[in-house]
């Protein structure tokens, strides 16, 4: 089994831009309980179930499927609007940073993610992290779907 320590925040300035090049991701959900992601992350896709959320813990599994079932799963099986987004991984001092820029509904919306290994792991936050967002629902990608950044920013 693998558990999935996560950290969500809001992104204040465009600094991480400087640090990384991003790539595309598209994904989509295919039900909730458990949470079924399809991914599909420039020439790689995977299928992922998630755990109910125990605070910042929860189980995960993910395993890499061929990209032609992940297209077919996202046109037929997954809730629309499918999710797409730029993401940039960070390395700053063994921290590994995910910063996803949202397109579609969801534009404009910009979060940062950090993985623990351990829910009391410290580490700094760079000057681009903002607000701490990981209990609030409505930041899960998988919320995003229904309830788009465009609905409740205005």
């Amino acid at each position: 089994m693998g558990i999935e320590i996560e950290r969500k925040f809001l992104v204040i300035n465009n600094n991480y831009k400087k640090l990384s090049s991003p790539f595309h991701c598209i994904q989509g959900y295919i039900c909730e309980n458990p949470l079924t992601r399809i991914r599909i992350i420039n020439d790689k896709s995977y299928i992922t179930l998630k755990g109910i959320n125990q605070g910042i813990r929860r189980s995960e599994y993910e395993y890499e499927i061929p990209i032609l079932d992940a297209k077919n799963l996202l046109d037929e099986f997954c809730e629309n609007p499918i999710i797409e987004k730029n993401r940039y991984k960070i390395l700053i001092d063994n921290t590994l940073w995910e910063v996803d820029e949202f397109l579609g509904d969801n534009l404009g919306l910009v979060v940062a993610e950090v993985e623990l290994k351990n829910e009391n792991d410290t580490f700094d936050k760079p000057d681009w992290i903002g607000e701490e967002v990981s209990y609030e629902d409505k930041y899960f990608n998988h919320n995003l779907v229904n309830n788009p950044f465009s609905k409740w920013v205005s």
